[in-house]
Protein backbone atom coordinates (compact mmCIF):
# COMPACT_ATOMS: atom_id res chain seq x y z
CA UNK A 1 0.00 0.00 0.00
CA UNK A 2 1.40 3.36 -1.03
CA UNK A 3 1.75 6.01 1.64
CA UNK A 4 -0.19 8.65 -0.30
CA UNK A 5 -2.09 6.49 -2.79
CA UNK A 6 -5.69 5.31 -2.73
CA UNK A 7 -5.77 1.75 -4.03
CA UNK A 8 -8.78 -0.45 -4.79
CA UNK A 9 -8.17 -2.38 -1.55
CA UNK A 10 -8.76 0.85 0.40
CA UNK A 11 -12.17 1.55 -1.18
CA UNK A 12 -15.58 0.16 -0.32
CA UNK A 13 -16.81 -1.58 -3.46
CA UNK A 14 -19.28 -4.25 -2.31
CA UNK A 15 -22.97 -3.53 -1.92
CA UNK A 16 -23.11 -5.54 1.32
CA UNK A 17 -20.37 -3.36 2.88
CA UNK A 18 -22.32 -0.21 1.93
CA UNK A 19 -25.45 -1.76 3.45
CA UNK A 20 -23.52 -2.59 6.64
CA UNK A 21 -22.29 0.99 6.99
CA UNK A 22 -25.68 2.58 6.33
CA UNK A 23 -27.58 0.13 8.57
CA UNK A 24 -25.22 0.00 11.57
CA UNK A 25 -22.98 3.03 11.16
CA UNK A 26 -22.56 6.10 13.31
CA UNK A 27 -23.07 9.52 11.70
CA UNK A 28 -20.58 12.30 12.43
CA UNK A 29 -20.94 15.90 11.18
CA UNK A 30 -18.34 18.61 10.83
CA UNK A 31 -18.77 21.65 13.09
CA UNK A 32 -20.68 23.75 10.55
CA UNK A 33 -22.45 20.69 9.03
CA UNK A 34 -20.81 21.04 5.61
CA UNK A 35 -19.60 17.44 5.55
CA UNK A 36 -20.76 14.22 7.14
CA UNK A 37 -19.27 10.80 7.57
CA UNK A 38 -20.93 7.51 8.38
CA UNK A 39 -18.54 5.00 9.89
CA UNK A 40 -18.76 1.43 11.11
CA UNK A 41 -16.10 -0.32 13.15
CA UNK A 42 -15.57 -3.81 14.48
CA UNK A 43 -12.74 -5.70 16.12
CA UNK A 44 -10.66 -7.67 13.68
CA UNK A 45 -7.53 -9.79 13.50
CA UNK A 46 -6.44 -8.02 10.31
CA UNK A 47 -7.15 -4.29 10.83
CA UNK A 48 -7.97 -2.17 7.80
CA UNK A 49 -9.65 1.08 6.81
CA UNK A 50 -11.92 1.24 3.76
CA UNK A 51 -13.55 4.42 2.48
CA UNK A 52 -16.14 5.56 -0.05
CA UNK A 53 -17.31 8.96 -1.21
CA UNK A 54 -20.99 9.53 -1.97
CA UNK A 55 -22.65 12.63 -3.42
CA UNK A 56 -26.43 12.77 -3.87
CA UNK A 57 -27.85 13.64 -7.29
CA UNK A 58 -29.89 16.51 -5.88
CA UNK A 59 -26.76 18.42 -4.87
CA UNK A 60 -25.71 19.32 -8.41
CA UNK A 61 -25.03 18.18 -11.93
CA UNK A 62 -22.64 15.33 -12.77
CA UNK A 63 -19.63 17.59 -13.36
CA UNK A 64 -20.03 19.28 -9.98
CA UNK A 65 -20.65 15.99 -8.13
CA UNK A 66 -17.58 14.37 -9.68
CA UNK A 67 -15.44 17.36 -8.69
CA UNK A 68 -16.65 17.09 -5.09
CA UNK A 69 -15.80 13.37 -5.06
CA UNK A 70 -12.34 14.06 -6.46
CA UNK A 71 -11.73 16.72 -3.80
CA UNK A 72 -12.92 14.42 -1.01
CA UNK A 73 -10.66 11.62 -2.28
CA UNK A 74 -7.70 14.01 -2.40
CA UNK A 75 -8.38 15.26 1.13
CA UNK A 76 -8.54 11.67 2.41
CA UNK A 77 -5.43 10.64 0.50
CA UNK A 78 -3.41 13.46 2.06
CA UNK A 79 -4.65 12.86 5.64
CA UNK A 80 -5.18 9.11 5.94
CA UNK A 81 -2.01 8.09 7.82
CA UNK A 82 -3.21 9.03 11.30
CA UNK A 83 -6.52 7.19 10.89
CA UNK A 84 -4.89 4.04 9.51
CA UNK A 85 -2.29 3.91 12.29
CA UNK A 86 -5.01 4.38 14.92
CA UNK A 87 -7.05 1.51 13.43
CA UNK A 88 -3.99 -0.75 13.36
CA UNK A 89 -3.05 0.08 16.96
CA UNK A 90 -6.56 -0.69 18.22
CA UNK A 91 -7.05 -3.67 15.83
CA UNK A 92 -10.22 -2.30 14.22
CA UNK A 93 -11.77 -2.84 10.80
CA UNK A 94 -13.24 0.55 9.87
CA UNK A 95 -15.61 1.39 7.01
CA UNK A 96 -16.27 5.09 6.28
CA UNK A 97 -18.55 6.84 3.77
CA UNK A 98 -17.88 10.58 3.35
CA UNK A 99 -20.45 12.87 1.76
CA UNK A 100 -21.25 16.58 1.58
CA UNK A 101 -24.11 17.76 3.74
CA UNK A 102 -24.57 21.51 3.16
CA UNK A 103 -22.46 21.87 0.02
CA UNK A 104 -24.52 22.07 -3.14
CA UNK A 105 -24.11 23.55 -6.58
CA UNK A 106 -26.53 26.43 -5.98
CA UNK A 107 -24.60 27.73 -2.94
CA UNK A 108 -21.11 26.80 -4.14
CA UNK A 109 -20.74 27.17 -7.92
CA UNK A 110 -16.99 26.69 -7.70
CA UNK A 111 -15.57 24.48 -5.00
CA UNK A 112 -11.91 24.02 -4.11
CA UNK A 113 -9.87 21.83 -1.80
CA UNK A 114 -9.38 24.75 0.60
CA UNK A 115 -13.17 24.84 1.09
CA UNK A 116 -13.37 21.15 2.01
CA UNK A 117 -10.09 20.47 3.84
CA UNK A 118 -10.78 22.07 7.28
CA UNK A 119 -14.12 20.28 7.66
CA UNK A 120 -12.62 17.05 6.39
CA UNK A 121 -9.73 17.14 8.86
CA UNK A 122 -12.20 17.82 11.67
CA UNK A 123 -14.24 14.76 10.65
CA UNK A 124 -11.11 12.58 10.50
CA UNK A 125 -10.12 13.68 14.02
CA UNK A 126 -13.61 12.91 15.37
CA UNK A 127 -13.51 9.43 13.85
CA UNK A 128 -9.98 8.81 15.17
CA UNK A 129 -11.04 9.74 18.69
CA UNK A 130 -14.08 7.41 18.59
CA UNK A 131 -12.29 4.34 17.21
Amino acid sequence: MKKFGLSKEERIKLKKLFALVYANGTIVYSRNHNLKAIYYQENCIKPKVKVAFAVYKKLGNAVWRNRVKRLLREAYRQNKQGLISEAINKKKFVLIVFSPNNFNQKKNKKIFLKNILPDFIELMNQIKSKI
